[in-house]
């Protein structure tokens, strides 16, 4: 007849196990550079709001394929200075493309709900577009930086724990994981 381990020698196990783990129970901290990249991803996605705000007095639709492509002609041209490969700067800003016109569509369903955009100062979509573009080099270095940590097992967990605590709103949130979904790859 078999008997069953008492529950000391069981904890004691399951100590032991913890303490001579070689893999941590609990998760490392993030690296330096992730969190200044979602910053300027949060950053770029702020500005989608001034976009969807200029798009709705101007009638403008929210698809610009003529603008999409010169944003990723410029990035796959810009992406050699930081280390980076166009194709991995053009799928980068891909989704930062598809989460800005994320918020653009949020905001402008929220203001057709309300029968009303906010008032307050309307700026000019090409001071919008000037502001994008300077924070396109921002974004090539910060995901240069941040790069080399994209393959760590712990990088879903990261991103995903700063984004919790960088989204101002729902909406916000949701662009931001779509913003962050090529972030992380898995080890090869």
């Amino acid at each position: 007849m078999r008997t069953r381990p008492s529950r000391r020698i069981l904890w004691s196990i399951f100590l032991m196990g913890t303490f001579l783990s070689p893999t941590p129970l609990r998760a490392e901290a993030a690296p330096d550079a992730l969190a200044p990249l979602i910053d300027a991803i949060a950053q770029r996605l702020a500005i989608a709001d001034q976009v969807a705000l200029s798009k709705w007095d101007s009638h403008v639709p929210v698809e610009d394929p003529k603008r999409e492509q010169a944003v990723l002609a410029a990035v796959s041209h810009q992406a050699p200075r930081f280390w980076l490969e166009p194709d991995r700067a053009q799928r980068f800003f891909s989704a930062q493309i598809e989460a800005n016109k994320l918020v653009q569509y949020g905001r402008l369903w929220q203001w057709v709900q309300a029968g009303k955009a906010p008032s307050g100062p309307r700026p000019d979509l090409k001071e919008i577009r000037s502001q994008l573009d300077q924070l396109q080099g921002v974004l090539l270095e910060r995901i240069a930086g941040f790069d080399p940590y994209r393959t760590d097992a712990q990088c879903d967990r990261w991103v995903t724990s700063t984004i919790a605590h960088a989204a101002v709103d729902d909406l916000h949130r949701w662009a931001l994981v779509r913003a962050t979904g090529g972030l992380c790859a898995s080890p090869k």
